[in-house]
């Protein structure tokens, strides 16, 4: 699974880097080294705008981490919804509408992930934080599907609260160095599937998941970091230092 990861470029990179038509200043979210869940997240995705004729923009949007179905009583349950295994995303009814119909990337530097370690003074066994990145520096464009909750309290479709827009990250099986650590990593895709993957008129469940591919050995490099990052409350770039 992915349970914590790292987002620490701006929306001036982040629009350049992916192409980015629309963004709002007012959704500018600050640099994290602890990106946990129910955070809000940065999410590159593609929708028709009203105000443009019905044309198809790509938006750079703020939303919730933890995807909450559209027929969710209680949005709590996204907390439990962070993540989505590629394998069965295409038909667990949590997904499947978004999978069809909403599909986003979500930028990273890199994800943390745990490994159990055995403490040979006291025998007993400990969970060692790895931060896991591309070895290039260059960003991650993690898969991702996100979805609209309407909240019934508030009775105008058009006031701002009554609607939660949240999403959550796709894994697959662990190659690379993140395969020494975990048995699951975020799926991240390549440049030359942005489009195919957000686009919204895009349907077809076969090509979509035929872009959901394991990444090639050698691109991720893993490293020891410290305990600190166990604790949500605890962020900054100290968190990436090398565990000594």
């Amino acid at each position: 699974m992915c349970g914590r990861y790292t987002s620490t470029r701006g929306p001036e990179d982040l629009t350049r880097l992916f192409q980015v038509t629309d963004w709002n200043p007012a959704e500018t979210l600050a640099p994290s080294w602890n990106v946990a869940p129910t955070d809000e997240v940065y999410a590159v995705l593609e929708r028709t705008a009203r105000d443009a004729g019905d044309e198809v923009r790509r938006q750079l949007r703020a939303l919730r981490w933890g995807l909450v179905p559209s027929w969710a009583k209680d949005p709590k349950v996204g907390s439990r919804m962070i993540n989505a295994r590629v394998e069965t995303v295409h038909e667990k009814p949590a997904y499947r509408r978004a999978f069809a119909k909403r599909r986003c990337l979500m930028p990273a530097d890199g994800f943390y992930e745990w490994e159990p370690v055995k403490d040979e003074a006291t025998g007993k066994t400990r969970k060692q934080p790895y931060f896991i990145h591309p070895t290039d520096g260059q960003v991650m464009a993690m898969a991702g599907l996100y979805e609209y909750w309407r909240n019934s309290d508030i009775i105008s479709d058009d006031d701002p609260d009554a609607w939660l827009m949240t999403c959550t990250i796709i894994t697959t099986e662990a190659t690379d160095a993140a395969g020494r650590v975990h048995p699951r990593m975020p799926l991240a895709l390549t440049p030359d599937h942005y489009d195919a993957w957000l686009d919204p008129s895009h349907h077809d469940i076969d090509d979509l998941r035929a872009l959901l591919t394991q990444p090639a050995d050698g691109r991720l490099d893993a490293r020891p970091v410290s305990t600190s990052v166990n604790s949500v409350r605890n962020n900054g770039a100290h968190l990436l230092d090398a565990a000594t």
